[in-house]
């Protein structure tokens, strides 16, 4: 546990300094869901029935387990840039724990995520989103988006490592888009057909969501749905739990096999 613990460590100074050295990247990840919350919360949502500050407070927290859901994409990607780089095979010869380096990747999206969704909740503040529901239960939907972020990149990870190039990650990574826009982020769900309601409550984004607008005193928990939505918090955490327990060993055995 030591080493993994200390060779952790070196890998998240690692992917720091990475991030540090990449700024326009980092900016483009932090603006885009600011870019997206003023647009859908100003233009897109004069379409719906909702009047304009309720779908905006109705929109906040489904933007940000929107962008919590991106470290699929992000882990996806550097995760493949370094196993089709040789920096994996480097890694590979030195002494250095197995789960410490794709570790080291999870943890440091984990921390940059963290700070770097302050400005996104700073534009939703302006807009008139709020706390309702207390913020000792806001930091509890905090803590579970951060939960959610954390699996969502061990997801990407994975997929990142069984990738067969570069650009082929690249191109998944950017399909994941489409997942927040089958949920309940952006839109209820109640209008959906059935056919297409059902997957969409199904989807994990729409029960963390659903369990942060419940914990942020947004919006309540909508009666008659699937298992995950009606009991959000409980569905929330078993996905994310879950994900972590199918795709983090898988991805630290796919990490120390190498690219077959």
């Amino acid at each position: 546990m030591s080493a993994v613990i200390h060779d952790g460590s070196a890998m998240l100074g690692r992917h720091l300094r990475r991030i540090r050295h990449a700024p326009a990247i980092t900016v483009m990840t932090q603006t885009m869901p600011i870019v997206f919350l003023l647009f859908f919360g100003y233009v897109f949502g004069s379409a719906l029935a909702m009047p304009g500050e309720e779908y905006r407070a109705f929109l906040v927290p489904g933007m940000l387990v929107a962008t919590a859901a991106n470290g699929i994409m992000t882990g996806m990607f550097t995760a493949a840039q370094d196993a089709h780089r040789g920096v994996m095979d480097r890694f590979r010869t030195l002494p250095v724990s197995r789960s410490a380096v794709p570790l080291g990747q999870a943890v440091a999206d984990l921390l940059t995520t963290a700070v770097g969704l302050v400005p996104l909740l700073l534009v939703g503040l302006a807009m008139g989103w709020r706390v309702e529901g207390g913020w000792l239960r806001g930091a509890g939907a905090f803590a579970l988006l951060l939960l959610f972020r954390f699996a969502a990149t061990w997801v990407g990870i994975l997929l990142g490592l069984a990738s067969q190039s570069e650009e082929a990650a690249g191109q998944l990574g950017g399909a994941t888009f489409m997942l927040p826009l089958l949920s309940n982020a952006y839109i209820p769900v109640d209008g959906m057909p059935g056919w297409l309601r059902t997957p969409a409550e199904w989807n994990p984004i729409s029960a963390v969501t659903t369990a942060l607008r419940d914990l942020f005193g947004n919006a309540p928990v909508p009666e008659g749905a699937a298992w995950p939505v009606a009991h959000p918090v409980a569905g929330a955490v078993a996905w994310c739990l879950a994900l972590i327990a199918v795709c983090l060993p898988l991805a630290v055995r796919r990490y120390a096999h190498g690219q077959r």
